[in-house]
């Protein structure tokens, strides 16, 4: 069974910094892409990162210079650095892979429907 497990939300005031990680079991991080995705409170369900097999990664506008995405292979898990928070990135965040893509820009990365697994999200509250 593939499961991923995000974790690290919490409550942070704007200007703040956050980790949120992504842990898969059954499921190997080295081959395929992982996406960062949040929807907040009434909005749609948005792309914000994603990594790469070989570690280059793609990323939305509205986190540029602010948001980084890693990834330790060896703990099978990804990160998703959260800095200078606004309250606008209140959200919860998913973790989203999918089979036989290894890199983000073979793919439509910010579209929900590409992915085949998900976490069950982590909710991220910034305080203004």
């Amino acid at each position: 069974d593939v499961q991923l497990q995000a974790s690290g939300g919490g409550l942070v005031q704007a200007g703040g910094s956050l980790i949120l990680a992504c842990a898969a079991s059954g499921f190997s991080f080295e081959d395929n892409a992982i996406g960062w995705f949040r929807q907040a409170p009434g909005k749609e369900r948005e792309g914000v990162l994603c990594i790469s097999s070989d570690g280059s990664t793609e990323h939305d506008d509205s986190v540029k210079g602010r948001f980084t995405i890693s990834s330790d292979k060896a703990k099978n898990t990804v990160y998703l650095q959260m800095n200078s928070l606004k309250a606008e990135d209140t959200a919860v965040y998913y973790c989203a892979s999918l089979n036989d893509e290894g890199f983000c820009s073979d793919f439509d990365w910010e579209r929900q429907d590409e992915y085949d697994y998900w976490g069950q999200g982590t909710l991220v509250t910034v305080s203004s």
